[in-house]
């Protein structure tokens, strides 16, 4: 099997409208809306790509079972977007009034990070990848 790409994530929400709106805000286009099937889908200029299935019936007390309970469930905690800046991204995202909930944060791979959440409390993460090492001078 040869695998190309990543080609999109689907995220299971409560209210398409209210998660539609939140992606737009971030960049992205509505681009397919099945009302029968409850997909809808966002894509953002760069190529990432979100089906929002708005199937979900219960919100868990505002709480996501992945990430804010206290039983550690198996599953997708997160998805990380790349930014060319942290700090432009994290000025955007503030200004847009949306919370950051953790960092900006460097993790040991020299990435770093910062995190937000959706209105359904999944996590985005939008990382700065490191800067490539100059070679050295002989």
């Amino acid at each position: 099997m040869q695998i190309q790409k990543l080609d999109h994530i689907g995220l299971r929400v409560m209210d398409a409208d209210r998660s539609m709106g939140f992606y737009q805000t971030l960049g992205f286009d509505v681009i397919r809306q099945d009302k029968k099937e409850q997909v809808f889908v966002v894509k953002h200029p760069s190529g990432v790509e979100i089906n929002l299935i708005a199937t979900g019936d219960h919100n868990n007390g505002r709480q996501n079972i992945l990430m804010d309970v206290d039983k550690r469930y198996p599953g997708y905690t997160h998805y990380a977007i790349a930014v060319a800046s942290i700090e432009k991204a994290q000025a955007f995202l503030e200004s847009c009034n949306i919370q950051i909930t953790e960092g900006p944060v460097t993790f040991g791979d020299g990435k770093t990070s910062i995190f937000i959440r959706d209105p359904d409390l999944n996590v985005l993460e939008f990382t700065q990848l490191p800067l490539p090492e100059a070679p050295a001078l002989k």
